[in-house]
């Protein structure tokens, strides 16, 4: 069995032999952690940084989570809101007036947060350089016209909700969504969670790793069959964008994120806690309750799947949670009050079979019972 290091209460002992069973498997370096009820009482890492395994995955280890970092920036908006200074059912523009263009003025915010906005895309081809320039992506997203009309269809909206939801953020706070949650979330939660990682802690990062059976080591983001074709003009992004050093230090709230287990459920204990973590409050009890509220239950255009969303996450029963492409994952249950996170840096992915995560989770609500 795979060595693990870090600590975990003893009813916790399968969550522990999960990431040891996932790293005797095709894990290469991987973290998982629970919070409960406020307290982490699983905070588990091992193997390795690097594809030859040389050099051992640690405690301060960080990796970029791809979408996983969606979590964050719906968090952002439930702060915002819970403060009364965001209304969730208010149009877009109301916080964005260029945005009203094209026939967009019934767009809510709500919205965006379920994918329900129809702007799943950008209109045209967009090449991942310029995701770096925020005025003109958003700029171009306030111009384009619909897909559908808003809540009546749900498509992933990949890439452009992290831009829509950025800009109201801005729009509101003066800062920019990766600074906002720097300032307002992670810094108070003592969180090592960053949309945009300053240079200082490049040391610390485990690069993203190709499936193994991926004959193209740079691989590419797929695109299920079904997909809405007008929902994905643009294809997937690549391995190398999100391993680059412009990806890591920009603030792109839909992918840029990097952190471990233990930041990722540390900052979403938030909402599983009544709204507190380490003696810090960020919402109301009320506001927590406002991440479940569903929105949306169907098929999605772009995944190809049924689906159900609430604000700002998918939900499952009464839990809720969102993950990033390759695997990693956050699920939090208000009822059990319970967080829980797996990342790491061997991707994969539904077309390989990936069940990484969904065995951290499901070992540790059986710890519970």
């Amino acid at each position: 069995m795979a060595e693990i290091q870090g600590t975990y209460e003893k009813k916790f002992k399968r969550v522990h032999d999960a990431l040891a069973a996932s790293l005797d498997g095709k894990d290469v370096g991987a973290c998982a952690a629970v919070y409960l009820d406020g307290e982490l009482v699983v905070d588990i890492w091992g193997g390795y940084v690097d594809e030859a395994r040389t050099i051992p995955w640690e405690r301060d280890t960080i990796t970029n989570v791809w979408s996983t970092t969606k979590t964050m920036a719906s968090l952002c908006a439930l702060v915002l809101a819970d403060r009364g200074d965001l209304d969730l059912c208010a149009p877009v523009a109301q916080y964005w007036p260029e945005f009203a263009a094209a026939g967009k003025e019934g767009v809510l915010v709500r919205h965006v947060l379920s994918h329900t906005a129809g702007l799943p895309d950008f209109d045209r081809k967009v090449p991942v350089g310029e995701l770096y320039d925020w005025t003109g992506i958003t700029t171009l997203l306030a111009k384009q016209a619909l897909l559908w009309e808003p809540g009546k269809l749900a498509g992933y909206h990949s890439v452009t909700q992290g831009f829509l939801l950025g800009e109201v953020v801005a729009r509101i706070t003066g800062r920019s969504l990766g600074t906002f949650f720097a300032e307002e979330v992670a810094g108070p939660l003592g969180a090592d969670f960053h949309i945009g990682l300053p240079a200082e802690h490049d040391h610390r990062l485990a690069l993203s790793i190709a499936p193994p059976d991926s004959i193209d080591r740079d691989w590419e983001a797929p695109i299920p069959e079904r997909a809405m074709p007008a929902a994905v003009i643009n294809k997937g992004l690549r391995l190398s964008d999100g391993n680059s050093v412009a990806w890591r230090r920009a603030h792109l709230p839909f992918g840029s994120g990097v952190g471990n287990a233990r930041s990722v459920a540390a900052v979403q204990s938030v909402l599983a806690n009544g709204g507190t973590a380490h003696g810090v409050r960020l919402l109301s009890p009320e506001g927590c309750e406002v991440a479940r509220q569903e929105q949306y239950r169907g098929f999605d255009q772009v995944l190809a799947a049924s689906i159900r969303y609430g604000m700002g996450y998918a939900l499952s029963d009464r839990a809720f949670y969102w993950g990033g492409w390759g695997g990693s994952t956050v699920m939090v249950d208000i009822d059990k009050r319970m967080s829980v996170s797996y990342v790491m840096n061997q991707m994969l992915g539904r077309e390989h079979g990936d069940v990484r995560a969904l065995g951290i989770v499901l070992a540790a609500y059986e710890s519970l019972a």
